[in-house]
């Protein structure tokens, strides 16, 4: 029993407990004078948090650490000069689709889609490299400050170059894999909805190491748990000491009070066991039985007599406790079986309807394999008999279904931001074919290059980025084709973003740097081979507004604008912009209206533009680039 405090509350505790949800990686464990253990935070953690610059001045607690671990959350808390170039030839729907594709380095996509996803993405799955020696991580570069880091992500494209080989005989061979996976987690959390869940597959290299950084990012207590998926069946002609037949997939949640339960459908096999039939219960289903009587470990609570339909009873211990016996009795679940002596034995009714069907998720998975990920493949690219796949162990769409169908539904939006040949964005769309919902994916994959000797290559794929891009065109087509009555408005497009240098020059974040010299030409902030729709979508990055919204062009007194769903957002990035059509622009009412600093006409009409909204469209918001 809970004692009464008799106190006023501990302010401190609440202070804990709020910053605990801002940044549940600053929360630690530490002795009180009397030796008891309780929570408290990491002040050089959250100091780190709240710099720019590489903290100092380490203490001994519970925590995981290694050589770059405060390198490696300032580069996931420092700004980016970059943006997304929509790429309209590679994607299919540009217009209409809800659905994205960013190639580029996924650090830097993250902190792109942070100020339009934040907190609106119900699950993430990564496959991340399993730092096995033999493939690539992700080379960041972390010792340097804030400016350095701006300057240089200001300039530096993306394209693969960042990759490495990460070998056992490197020195900080798992400080670099930790390094690398630390701030992509910690920017992937800010992305999840409150009752969001993320799945990691992960294998035995690196799953305990990953355990303490999603336990510190995420939280411990957001822990929901960790699956083994049976990946073959046989194996083990190259195996040193044990066969390896399986891989993990680790589970946490944003907040597991906002986590519904994860029920599935119940499985096939199952089905198979609801033998007997209720003569007037039939929306019960089908029903199999089982002895109520217990041989577990001795539980008083679960001891107490049942009386028999001969009078007699029977006192023993049960499955369940007195009162749920007589409740299962008055719900007809409960039968009196009589054996050859007279005697009754006593079972509980389990009916195939109950709970709508659904179980529980079991965190064995032994019905997919990684042959499965080979024939999805081989399908769909029509890899003929005796040739190797375009793409090394993918994963199942099965298993990326088994995950999907329990946890998301209706228009929530999956990432994937280790997409690889996009079986996740596969899934999403076979899974919305089968139960008629409207899931949104959200693909991110760097231009890895193929190895020049690989099938994939000798096939014209040049990177991993085309061939997971060509995987979802072919899947889409697929599904759409053997679905033609059933799911007619399917979304199968995608939109191609890029993750690409500002489309602003370097004065526009650094204009100390330009001598004055070079001032008259500096008049345009914006670089030479940036198109229009470019600009667009770096403001819409900015604004924070939906990257899939539909988009359409109109033209407005002889200037080309951009209408972003209806009148959510206009823009014209055209030169000579006057009050005759900023008045008409006004007209529409838009609730933002952007334009090019340099596209106005003259300097009163840039002094004037914000009066005349507020005059006509007195709620529109209005921003210059």
């Amino acid at each position: 029993m809970e004692k009464l405090k008799l106190h006023s509350p501990d302010l401190t505790q609440e202070n804990i407990a709020k910053l605990a949800e801002i940044f549940p990686n600053c929360v630690t464990e530490s002795k009180s004078e009397d030796g008891a253990v309780k929570r408290a935070i990491d002040f050089d953690q959250l100091h780190q948090e709240l710099s720019t610059a590489i903290v100092e001045g380490p203490q001994e607690r519970y925590q995981l650490n290694w050589p770059g671990k405060r390198e490696a959350l300032l580069t996931a808390n420092a700004p980016i000069a970059k943006t997304l170039r929509p790429c309209r030839e590679e994607s299919v729907n540009f217009d209409t689709t809800q659905n994205l594709f960013i190639e580029g380095d996924n650090l830097d996509a993250l902190k792109l889609l942070r100020e339009t996803y934040l907190n609106k993405v119900k699950m993430i799955y990564i496959d991340p490299p399993y730092n096995t020696g033999k493939d690539f991580i992700y080379e960041d570069d972390f010792a340097e400050k804030t400016e350095e880091f701006l300057t240089r992500s200001n300039q530096k494209n993306a394209e693969g170059g960042r990759l490495v080989a990460n070998t056992e005989a490197n020195g900080r061979f798992h400080s670099d894999w930790l390094s690398m996976m630390y701030p992509r987690l910690k920017l992937a959390r800010n992305l999840l909805r409150d009752d969001g869940i993320v799945f990691i597959s992960i294998d035995d290299n690196e799953v305990n190491g990953i355990r303490y950084v999603l336990d510190e990012i995420f939280g411990r207590d957001n822990f929901i748990g960790q699956m083994v998926w049976k990946k073959k069946y046989i194996g083990g002609k190259h195996a040193k000491h044990l066969v390896d037949l399986h891989e993990y997939i680790l589970v946490y949640a944003k907040n597991t009070w906002f986590l519904p339960e994860i029920l599935m459908d119940r499985p096939e096999k199952e089905v198979g066991k609801f033998e007997l039939q209720d003569e007037y219960l039939e929306e019960r289903g089908r029903f199999y039985i089982r002895p109520l009587k217990s041989n577990l470990g001795r539980r008083d609570t679960l001891i107490y007599p049942i009386e028999l339909p001969d009078g007699n009873s029977i006192e023993t211990q049960w499955m369940v406790a007195e009162d749920t016996f007589f409740e299962l009795v008055k719900n007809g679940r409960i039968v009196f079986k009589e054996k050859k002596d007279g005697t009754f034995n006593v079972y509980r009714k389990y009916y195939q309807y109950d709970g709508d069907g659904k179980v529980k998720v079991p965190t064995l998975i032994e019905d997919v394999s990684n042959a499965d990920g080979k024939v999805d493949i081989k399908i769909l690219f029509d890899v003929k008999e005796g040739r190797e796949i375009p793409f090394d162990n993918p994963k199942p769409v099965g298993l990326l279904r088994h995950l999907l169908e329990p946890t998301t539904n209706g228009e929530d939006i999956i990432l994937d931001f280790f997409s690889g040949s996009a079986t996740t964005a596969h899934a999403v769309m076979a899974l919305n074919v089968k139960d008629s919902c409207r899931r949104k994916f959200i693909m991110v994959q760097l231009p890895e290059f193929c190895d020049e000797k690989s099938e994939a290559y000798k096939a014209g794929y040049k990177t991993i980025a085309e061939i997971g891009k060509e995987r979802i065109r072919r899947a889409g087509k697929k599904i759409k084709a053997e679905n033609t009555l059933t799911a007619p408005d399917l979304d199968i497009g995608f939109r191609v973003l890029k993750v690409d240098s500002s489309n602003m020059k370097d004065v526009y974040y650094a204009p100390d740097a330009v001598k004055q010299v070079d001032l008259p030409g500096q008049v345009n902030n914006i670089r030479e081979e940036r198109t229009p729709e470019d600009l667009l979508f770096q403001v819409l990055l900015d604004w924070g507004v939906d990257l899939t919204l539909p988009i359409t062009q109109e033209a407005i007194n002889g200037k080309q604008v951009f209408f972003v769903d209806g009148d959510a957002l206009a823009a014209c990035f055209e030169s000579g912009i006057n009050e005759e059509f900023v008045k008409t622009l006004a007209a529409r009412h838009p609730l933002r209206a952007v334009f090019r600093d340099a596209g106005f006409g003259s300097d009163s009409v840039k002094i004037n533009i914000e009066q005349i909204f507020k005059l006509i469209s007195p709620t529109t918001e209005v921003k210059s680039i």
